[in-house]
């Protein structure tokens, strides 16, 4: 079916935190690629984006910060929106679910199917904290998880096994606001019977939809294989939208019920009454773009609440990408283990499409990728400088050198028919890529056409033909500024800021998908501007700062999860009185030739001097700081040799949480010899 129009939708990101390259790898690019490209089509097309302000997790974070839940979500919506704005990423509108237009229109959207009977109330056992005096919703309970073992996993998932839980399926649960333990009360809540519209869900998607991703087809039909359950719409909390029915005081609507409802609110606040042509037109396309952890919801619960009111169209598609990790690991908010998009642009102030170009390349589409550094820094300078950024450049400036910046006359040859076959070729492999939403795929086939550009100029080496023929060599430089003009539009989805600089160096004007392959583009006898670099080498200091950093946060998070080791196990006093630990004076410390690992300290012991081995090098740089402090050292220990040297003791050390050692010296001033009991 074709549409007249396409609604994008995109994830609202929670309000109690900026967004991080994993956001973005697997939200928010690739639905502006998705929307820049359909408006260079000429598509009639709506982004809608917007702040989650409700949540546990934002009145957690409003509770530990001694703030209310309102300061978190203006501090947080101002930054994701500006941050999101200064990316590029082009929202017809950025809204927020604390607007009295999502509150109304939430409200009324929960009244309607309230009225036409579409709730069950249930009235179940829940925690609840008797100190605090309230409920606990998920996030509010922590415990051991059932299923791996690991202790603080919240009382909806366990982030470190990644398991979807109930509270009261944790082990040791206590209360996230009071450390209390909590006991279970009964309370009554609004449920969305899911099982009500499976069969019309399974026809939708299982039928319907086949063409889905496989990540999200697959995730749908085990969500309807295992049966679907009714699900609570309400939550006993004091932060969020009040469910708007009589009886239901002390209760807000459940945030997985509020937040989607936000696309809608969203699009009103832009279009007012409009808003239907977009929500409610059958020829209007609707596709939501979401990271995997929320298709159970984009796909499921949302289209249930769509269904159950019966006016809305249900989505078209929902491109759902897997998770970006970093360096290895997950990204994780919690432990700051993440590349926040505000300080990138902070520490890389005009690197927008660098980010958006590797992101790209990298993105996870069909499973999880990886984030590292040292691929940013290769692929902005072996292919954006190096490729991309080489041909553009040599075209311009060579048609300064030549012509003075005049654009010169064309006369295709057979180069010329070559490259710009491959050219149509690969517009034609692009927009397919696009329209299937194979975002990476086309980036790939963006680059080859600037590698077809340098692969012509080598070919054709118009600085040796100025030599003997001036007509062939403008005919050649010609070729050139159209295959830079078709890169200006191939690149427009993906890097806008790189697209607009080399379409007005141009002097292109506004750019559009046809323009890809057509003669012309750049007019004969027109002036093109000066040559403006579009990439610049990133250098390894920069790189390092950002892996140094990585590298501080997770020394700092050793540090927080850091436990004693357990005492061993009992041993006689008889045992320990047979130790000889004693007081020494560091009287020379130097590193063990060809080892890594050995220190060789000479001891004043009171009595004599003598010479002690220490397997703690790599915690001394400068061992030499050692020289004249008092160590403690058993005595008693049989000589032993390594290394060829002897050694006549052991220095004692302690084990620091981030695994260096230090070694034991006494608070304050003690003789060489004394003993230590």
């Amino acid at each position: 079916m074709s549409f007249k129009r396409t609604l994008i939708t995109t994830a609202l990101p929670y309000a109690n935190g900026p967004v991080h390259i994993g956001h973005l790898a697997g939200v928010y690019v690739p639905a502006d690629i998705y929307a820049r490209y359909l408006r260079m089509q000429g598509r009639e097309v709506l982004m809608i984006g917007g702040s989650d302000e409700h949540g546990v997790p934002i009145t957690i974070k409003a509770r530990n910060e001694g703030v209310t839940p309102q300061d978190i979500v203006d501090r947080y919506h101002k930054i994701i929106k500006d941050s999101f704005e200064e990316f590029g990423i082009s929202f017809d509108v950025y809204g927020r679910t604390t607007s009295e237009t999502h509150r109304r229109v939430a409200s009324d959207f929960f009244r309607r199917l309230y009225e036409k009977g579409e709730f069950v109330e249930k009235t179940s056992m829940q925690l609840y904290d008797e100190e605090a005096g309230q409920f606990l919703a998920d996030r509010y309970v922590t415990g051991k998880c059932p299923h791996c073992g690991a202790e603080g996993a919240y009382g909806d998932q366990c982030e470190a096994c990644g398991t979807s839980l109930n509270a009261t399926d944790l082990i040791d649960p206590k209360s996230a606001i009071t450390g209390s333990v909590p006991v279970m009360r009964e309370t009554k809540h609004y449920y969305l019977p899911l099982d009500k519209w499976q069969p019309e869900l399974e026809k939708w998607i299982l039928e319907g939809h086949r063409e889905w991703k496989t990540n999200v087809y697959g995730q749908c039909k085990s969500w309807l294989d295992m049966g679907l359950q009714p699900r609570a719409v309400s939550r006993d909390l004091d932060w969020g939208i009040p469910v708007p029915v009589e009886g239901a005081e002390g209760k807000v609507l459940y945030v997985w019920f509020d937040a989607p409802i936000g696309y809608i609110s969203n699009t009103i606040d832009l279009v007012g009454d409009d808003y239907t042509k977009w929500w409610k037109d059958p020829e209007t396309r609707m596709l939501h773009f979401i990271g995997k952890d929320n298709i159970v919801f984009h796909c499921i619960v949302f289209p249930s609440m769509l269904m159950a009111d019966g006016s809305y169209n249900l989505p078209d598609n929902v491109p759902a990408n897997e998770f970006l990790n970093l360096e290895g690991n997950k990204i994780s908010t919690s432990r700051n283990w993440a590349v926040w998009l505000h300080e990138y642009l902070r520490d890389f102030p005009g690197k927008q499409d660098v980010l958006r170009y590797v992101l790209t390349a990298n993105a996870p589409e069909t499973k999880d990728n990886d984030f590292t550094w040292a691929d940013f820094q290769q692929r902005n300078n072996s292919e954006l400088v190096a490729i991309l950024g080489n041909f553009v450049n040599r075209a311009v400036v060579l048609t300064h050198k030549y012509f003075d910046g005049v654009v010169p006359q064309a006369a295709p040859g057979e180069a010329e028919d070559a490259v710009f076959a491959e050219i149509a070729s690969l517009r034609e492999k692009i927009t397919e890529s696009l329209d299937g939403f194979h975002f990476r795929e086309a980036l790939k086939l963006a680059m080859d056409m600037a590698r077809a550009g340098n692969r012509y100029l080598q070919e054709t080496e118009p600085w040796k033909v100025a030599k003997t023929d001036m007509a062939r060599t403008g005919a050649i430089l010609n070729a050139a500024l159209r295959i830079c003009a078709d890169l200006a539009v191939a690149f427009g989805p993906f890097l806008p800021f790189m697209s607009e600089k080399l379409a007005s160096m141009l002097g292109l004007g506004q750019l559009s998908w046809d323009m890809i392959g057509q003669p012309g583009t750049v007019a004969e006898g027109s002036r093109i501007g000066q040559p403006v670099l579009l990439f610049e080498k990133i250098e390894d200091d920069a790189i390092q700062a950002q892996v140094n950093r990585l590298l501080d946060t997770r020394k700092e998070n050793d540090l927080k999860g850091w436990q004693p080791e357990p005492v061993k196990a009992d041993c006689a006093y008889e045992d320990f009185e047979k130790v000889d630990i004693r007081v020494g004076r560091v009287l020379e410390c130097v590193k063990v030739k060809k080892s890594k690992k050995l220190l060789q300290f000479l001891i004043d012991d009171g009595m004599e001097k003598r010479t002690i081995l220490s397997g703690i090098a790599q915690s001394y740089e400068d061992p030499s700081v050692l020289v004249g402090k008092e160590v403690c050292f058993i005595a008693n220990f049989a000589p032993r040799k390594m290394m060829g040297i002897e050694s006549q003791g052991m220095i004692l050390s302690a084990v620091n949480p981030d695994g260096t050692l230090t070694v034991i010296s006494p608070s304050a001033d003690v003789r060489p010899g004394a003993t230590v009991g």
